[in-house]
C-alpha cells in the first residue's frame, strides 16, 4: 500500500466516524442530517490531504493563516471546495483572503469590514461574511480569540449587510475558555442562537450559525449550528509546528 493510499483510507475512515457523529447528533436533536454542514479544518495539513478529503466528498474546508492558506487554496483551485478563513484576520491580509476564500467566518470589526467590501469590489467577487462573536468579551468588547462580544453584534451586522461586496451570511464562535461559558459549550451555542434569532429578524438570509469542533459537535448540533468546523477528528492530532 503507497503513502497515498494509506492517508487516503485513514481520511476516510476518520470521515466516516465524523459523519456517524453528526448523524447521530441530529437524530437526538430530531433535526435532519441535511441541516448540518461539515467544514473541514486543515490548517497545518498539505494540499495533498485536501485532495484527498476532495475526492471523498468534501466540499467545504477551513483555514486560519493566510500564509498557508493562499498557496494551498492556489494548488488545489482545480477542486469543487469553498473555503473558509476562520482565523483572526488582519486588514494587512484581507488583498490574499480576499482571492480565494468563500466565506470569512472571523469579521468582528467595523475596519475589517470596509477592508473586505473594498477588496471584494475591486475583484468583483461576492464574499460571505460570517460575524464571529465572543461570548468571554471583557469590558472591551474583545474576546481572548478574537470576536465581538453579544452587544456589538447587530450593529456590526448592519454594517455588514450595508457593505457593497459582502453577504451577511451569519455567526461564528468558538466555545470560549474563560468567563461564565468556561466548560459549558452547549449554553455557549445556545446563547449564540438567541443572538443569531436576533439578527435574522433584520437580515432574514443570515441563518448560517457556524460552532462546534472535534471535541464539542454534538452540543453544537444539540443547540441548533448549522455549520460544525473539525478539524483533529478527521485529519489526526495536528504535528506542533516548530
Amino acid at each position: 500500500m503507497t503513502n497515498l493510499q494509506e492517508r487516503t483510507a485513514e481520511l476516510a475512515a476518520n470521515l466516516a466516524t465524523v459523519e456517524e457523529r453528526i448523524t447521530t447528533a441530529c437524530a437526538a436533536a430530531g433535526r435532519k442530517r441535511d441541516d448540518v454542514t461539515l467544514i473541514v479544518v486543515t490548517k497545518t495539513y498539505p494540499a495533498s490531504d485536501v485532495r484527498i478529503l476532495s475526492g471523498l466528498g468534501v466540499r467545504h474546508v477551513a483555514e486560519n493563516r493566510d500564509q498557508d492558506a493562499a498557496p494551498k487554496a492556489a494548488e488545489c483551485s482545480d477542486l469543487p471546495l469553498t473555503w473558509h478563513f476562520v482565523g483572526q484576520l488582519q486588514t494587512n491580509k484581507v488583498r490574499s483572503v480576499a482571492s480565494y476564500a468563500g466565506l470569512v467566518q472571523s469579521v468582528d470589526r467595523g475596519k475589517l469590514v470596509t477592508a473586505l467590501s473594498k477588496e471584494a469590489v475591486r475583484v468583483e467577487r461576492e464574499l460571505g461574511v460570517l460575524i464571529q462573536v465572543a461570548l468571554d468579551a471583557g469590558a472591551d468588547g474583545r474576546g481572548e480569540r478574537g470576536g465581538i462580544g453579544p452587544g456589538g453584534v447587530e450593529e456590526l451586522a448592519a454594517r455588514v449587510a450595508e457593505a457593497p461586496g459582502l453577504r451577511l451570511d451569519g455567526l461564528m464562535t468558538v466555545a470560549p475558555l474563560t468567563g461564565d461559558y468556561a466548560g459549558r459549550q452547549q449554553a455557549a451555542f445556545e446563547r449564540l442562537m438567541d443572538l443569531s434569532t436576533a439578527v435574522r429578524a433584520a437580515h432574514p438570509a443570515a441563518n448560517m450559525v457556524s460552532a462546534g469542533m472535534s471535541s464539542d459537535l454534538e452540543q453544537a448540533v444539540a443547540a441548533g449550528a448549522t455549520h460544525v468546523r473539525v478539524g483533529t477528528a478527521v485529519l489526526g492530532v495536528r504535528p506542533r509546528l516548530g
